[in-house]
């Protein structure tokens, strides 16, 4: 009887041994950072500025591209006078990315006089519309958008002062 009372109390022994769970825990400090960058601002420099011109009697389209040179289609005859491709002045981070995106709907230009309007498409970019297509060297750079109006004949875009507003969206990568 002692010799069952011994292998009973060896195997309770042993099964506590090898079935006990372990008490064992362990800390550690870890290191967590972060940068605050500057801000990414854009400034306009020059106005997108189709110029003057004359629909005469079928209109089409004044082209201005980003690097300011102006076209007419159609009927249109272009006249004297300014006209410029937009032109914006990005800062940020030093040698940061940023991507340019630009309107994927027409811009309305509406007559000051008479309400009349023409629309702005084709939007145009350089450097081009995208993701990472900007670096800011140094911390700066110039963006130049330029794009498409539309241009009915003089009964749709009678003489006049035509005006509207777009927006274009900078953002870090």
């Amino acid at each position: 009887m002692q010799t069952l009372i011994n292998i009973s109390f060896c195997i309770a022994l042993l099964s506590g041994i090898f079935t006990g769970k372990a008490i064992s825990q362990t800390s550690i400090r870890a290191t967590a950072s972060a940068q605050v960058i500057a801000a990414l601002t854009a400034t306009e420099t020059a106005q997108l500025n189709f110029g003057r011109f004359s629909p005469e009697t079928l209109g089409g389209k004044v082209i201005v591209t980003p690097d300011n040179v102006r076209t007419a289609q159609g009927t249109v005859m272009l006249g004297g006078g300014s006209h410029n491709s937009a032109s914006f002045y990005i800062t940020g981070e030093y040698d940061a990315t940023f991507s340019v995106t630009l309107p994927s709907a027409p811009a309305i230009l509406t007559n000051t006089m008479n309400a009349k309007t023409m629309q702005v498409t084709d939007w145009q970019s350089n450097p081009t519309q995208g993701k990472g297509v900007g670096k800011l060297n140094g911390g700066s750079m110039s963006v130049q958008v330029g794009a498409v109006l539309n241009v009915g004949d003089m009964n749709a875009n009678p003489v006049g002062i035509y005006t509207g507003v777009y927006a274009i969206t900078f953002a870090y990568n």
